[in-house]
């Protein structure tokens, strides 16, 4: 099942497709800048839609993910209904390095959305680029 939920997710990170067809109502985000995790589809796609302008990498402009810069997942592992997503990008001339870590229902709904970075300061600029992103989402 992970599989199909993965080629709808590559779909909606590549600008194709909505993020909410692919969240069960329930899903459960983990920021790797919130103490506390967020719960339902509503939230969950607020704020994978602001990572979606946080993390498209200085050349953000190239839509392949490819190139100098840009968001790009650079391993996979996938295993039942669930998967482990590397990606690395730059904020600011800041090389990033971070994880995705995917679970899905039987019914290909993703119920539970992890994110991890690295190096200390991706995780401070992305806090700061978040709340950005966001409060631009909310006016």
């Amino acid at each position: 099942m992970i599989e199909k939920v993965m080629d709808k997710w590559f779909a909606v990170v590549r600008g194709e497709g909505d993020i909410r067809d692919l969240l069960h109502d329930d899903c459960v985000f983990w920021s790797p800048v919130l103490f506390h995790p967020q719960v339902g589809a509503e939230l969950t796609a607020m704020y994978l839609s602001a990572a979606g302008v946080v993390f498209p990498g200085d050349n953000a402009g190239s839509g392949s993910g490819k190139g100098a810069g840009g968001f790009r997942y650079t391993k996979k592992v996938i295993d039942g209904n669930h998967a482990v997503l590397e990606f690395e990008t730059t904020m600011g001339g800041l090389s990033v390095n971070g994880v995705d870590i995917i679970t899905c229902d039987d019914d290909g709904k993703i119920v539970e959305f992890k994110v991890m970075l690295r190096p200390q300061k991706a995780v401070e600029k992305a806090r700061e680029q978040m709340m950005v992103a966001l409060e631009e989402m909310n006016s």
